[in-house]
């Protein structure tokens, strides 16, 4: 498996999985780890805009703060609006 290594902004080497991805309503979202091995999941880089900085909610609701690349949630209903 060939990972792309990227740094985080509090300078921690992260890799990013561009064959393992979630989508967004303006690009994927790629898997990032910790390892090369692809063994300890990190988070979500945004294939919209390449920023690291991306945040997933309780519902599976993943967004990023730079660009605002949404993926939907998994299940919702209107109690959670």
């Amino acid at each position: 498996m060939e990972l792309d290594a990227s740094t985080t902004a509090d300078g921690e080497r992260v890799y990013i999985d561009r064959k393992r991805a979630e989508r967004g309503a303006e690009g994927p979202f790629y898997l990032v780890f910790t390892d090369a091995d692809a063994d300890e999941r990190w988070g979500f880089a945004c294939g919209n805009c390449g920023s690291l900085d991306t945040a997933m909610d309780t519902m599976g609701r993943i967004q990023c703060t730079d660009c605002g690349n949404l993926r939907k949630p998994d299940e919702w209903d209107a109690a959670h609006e």
